[in-house]
């Protein structure tokens, strides 16, 4: 008797939930990405890899920074003194995936934490991991800097101070 009364009262909570979640209003559209612009050029990448290594250093954070063209390439690279060597291909990732998807990698970190999220790990040059952010300048893509040495949120946090130096 006990099961059937356990048994009874899931499936109705069951039901119940299924209702609700099959009421709840779709969730708004995300926004248009940028629009291309003009590569970033070296004085500008190298503006915002020093704020994004001023913060880090300030954090005693130590950090690869990477500024990549809206097409991925590469156009400016430091790191700091004893950051880790993963985070050399790291930051570079997180930068190159940030501008060919032109969205923060934090996108994606966020899309995968739920189980609809996981087809997006298939898409070839996805990095799931913050501290990616574009670089938009007068409303256009103009590349995308990647952070990597600390944990996701202090590389976003670096990522964040070099994108704010070129406002």
């Amino acid at each position: 008797m006990r099961k059937l009364i356990v048994t009874s009262v899931a499936l109705c909570a069951a039901v119940l939930t299924t209702q609700a979640i099959a009421q709840a209003p779709p969730a708004p559209a995300p926004a248009p990405p940028p629009a291309y612009g003009e590569t970033v050029n070296l004085e500008q990448a190298k503006k915002a890899a020093a704020a994004a290594q001023d913060f880090a250093a300030k954090n005693g954070w130590a950090m690869a920074i990477t500024v990549a063209a809206p097409s991925g390439d590469l156009v400016y690279f430091q790191k700091m003194d004893n950051t880790q060597f993963a985070s050399i291909v790291i930051a570079q990732h997180k930068a190159r995936a940030a501008a060919t998807f032109r969205r923060p990698t934090k996108v994606f970190e966020d899309r995968i934490a739920t189980a609809a999220g996981v087809p997006a790990l298939t898409l070839d040059g996805v990095i799931a991991s913050e501290g990616g952010i574009l670089l938009v300048m007068g409303g256009k893509l103009v590349g995308a800097l990647g952070c990597s040495g600390g944990t996701g949120q202090q590389d976003g946090q670096a990522c964040q101070a070099g994108v704010d130096a070129m406002k």
